[in-house]
């Protein structure tokens, strides 16, 4: 079988995909994204995925799964039925990368486990995804995005001291453990392209989140002290990286944390007197006098609107962005960091996702064709494997 395109960097890369819902599922979307051929591989009702959310007119076609699963194929097995695991086997044997994300064991059980891969294949990338990881006392524990948000502690970042819990607003160790999982194979490839080896990979939801909260564990590693919640002031602590209403009501967030912005920002509002005022010329002054600073700015931030703000900051070199709906972020997009794909069936056909993220130059992105329905590549993944076993 051949990719849509050949122009990615994994162009000729294999992915047998075993895993549902979002975690796994983004992880190899990413790895798509650069190339790499993905067979969905899923039970005889579907990733769950497919009918996630309450609109009846996307069952089969959510949005939530198309986020994660275009341009791949599809083929349904019950991995319960002897001749269906034996064309799970036959895919394997054929494929490079192995993913899944049941709970540990579930693959070993079904009898396609890592020590089973790699007698398909010596040189084999197993890669699991799990809530805690493949060995350990909690491996056993379920596990979704806003269970981990909670048990990593991230939970406890947002929002101010005194508030109960904040979730972040949308699956973000879901992708954030999609992102991992598709480092830890693209580590994988480059390990075997040198050596000639294969690898067992373990991500855990846990452990991802933990690593990507790096910003806010290690300051506590190494000072035994935790990170207090500073709600929608920034990591620095100070006021001028802080969020500000602006006259027409619209908010502003500031990022200025180094002393030259500071000096950029008191020209650009027209307070040079900040700077030869002993409560705020130096970053531990504003500190000490965080509300005096907050409320000086709040002042002039409500003498113009959050887009002439944005821009008149922006210019001279300010870190400074108007808050945004996610429908408004859109409209910012660059050329290449939105995807058009067209799906027919849903009630508009022509849609548009997000890229990898990232731009290589003089390199067009993957082409991508729509998420397949459900077994939809199934006579086109058999033959193909017919024609293997001929050769």
């Amino acid at each position: 079988m051949n990719n849509l395109t050949s122009n990615g960097a994994l162009s000729g890369i294999r992915i047998a995909d075993f895993s549902h819902v979002m975690a796994g599922p983004y992880a190899s979307h990413l790895l798509r994204l650069m190339g790499a051929e993905v067979i969905k591989i899923e039970p005889k009702g579907g990733d769950g995925f497919r009918n996630y959310g309450a609109d009846r007119r996307y069952d089969g076609m959510s949005p939530a799964f198309i986020a994660a699963n275009a341009g791949k194929k599809s083929i349904a097995l019950d991995l319960k039925d002897k001749a269906d695991l034996g064309i799970a086997r036959d895919i394997i044997a054929r494929s490079d990368v192995v993913l899944e994300n049941f709970r540990p064991g579930v693959m070993a059980r079904l009898g396609l486990g890592y020590e089973a891969a790699c007698e398909l294949r010596p040189d084999i990338i197993y890669c699991s995804v799990s809530g805690y990881g493949q060995e350990g006392p909690y491996r056993d524990w379920p596990a979704i995005d806003n269970i981990v948000q909670a048990t990593s502690g991230m939970m406890m970042l947002s929002g101010e001291e005194g508030d109960p819990p904040v979730r972040v607003g949308f699956p973000i160790v879901d992708t954030l453990t999609g992102q991992t999982a598709a480092m830890a194979i693209l580590g994988a490839l480059m390990q075997r392209e040198r050596h000639g080896t294969g690898s067992k990979l373990d991500v855990s939801m846990f452990d991802a989140s933990l690593a990507f909260m790096t910003s806010a564990l290690t300051p506590f590693m190494v000072t035994g002290k935790p990170m207090n919640r500073m709600g929608n002031t920034g990591y620095s602590g100070l006021p001028t990286a802080s969020m500000f209403t602006a006259r027409d009501g619209r908010q502003v967030s500031l990022g200025v944390v180094q002393p030259p912005q500071f000096a950029a920002l008191a020209r650009a509002m027209g307070r040079e007197d900040w700077l030869a005022d002993p409560h705020f010329a130096t970053p531990d002054a504003r500190r000490t006098n965080f509300h005096a600073m907050h409320d000086q700015l709040s002042a002039e931030f409500m003498t113009d609107d959050a887009a002439a703000w944005e821009k008149r900051l922006s210019d001279a070199g300010i870190p400074c962005g108007m808050v945004r709906r996610v429908d408004e972020a859109a409209d910012l997009a660059g050329a290449t960091a939105l995807i058009d794909i067209t799906i027919p069936g849903l009630p508009e056909e022509n849609v548009r996702i997000p890229g990898a993220g990232y731009r290589v130059q003089g390199q067009s992105p993957v082409a991508l064709g729509a998420p397949p329905r459900l077994d939809a590549d199934r006579n086109t993944i058999l033959a193909w494997l017919a024609e293997e076993c001929a050769d």
